[in-house]
């Protein structure tokens, strides 16, 4: 498994922004990343994804307001959340060696083994 250390969460208010990061320890098997959050008393959710080509896909619900990235000269994954709302509240994980799936007409990612330790978001209105 590749070790990820996340960064980057914090208090903010609505319609703030935040950048999580998070860094590889190992890069073998990175592959496809994507990153997950985890509101209380939900379940856990793809928020975005992003393959070794810099292909994306987000959940709908942040469609326009977050943007994932990837620098892979610092094995590091980014997610850029602007225009927060309170449901954007919880703990968010970056996962590493997922699988991508393209079929021409969408893609899913499913979840690789490698987990951050997670970073809580609170969003206040």
């Amino acid at each position: 498994q590749v070790q990820l250390v996340e960064s980057g969460g914090g208090l903010v208010q609505a319609g703030g922004s935040l950048r999580l990061s998070c860094a590889a320890v190992g890069t073998f098997g990175l592959g496809a990343m994507g990153w997950y959050r985890q509101a209380p008393g939900k379940q856990r959710e793809l928020v975005a994804a992003i393959n070794s080509r810099g292909g994306t896909k987000y959940a709908d619900s942040v469609k326009g307001r977050f943007s994932i990235s990837r620098d892979n000269a610092r094995d590091t994954a980014y997610l850029q959340m602007n225009s927060l709302k309170p449901e954007d509240t919880g703990v968010y994980y970056c996962n590493a060696a997922g699988v991508w799936e393209a079929r021409g007409s969408g893609s899913h990612y499913s979840e690789g083994d490698s987990w951050g330790q997670g970073t809580q978001v609170t969003v206040s209105s």
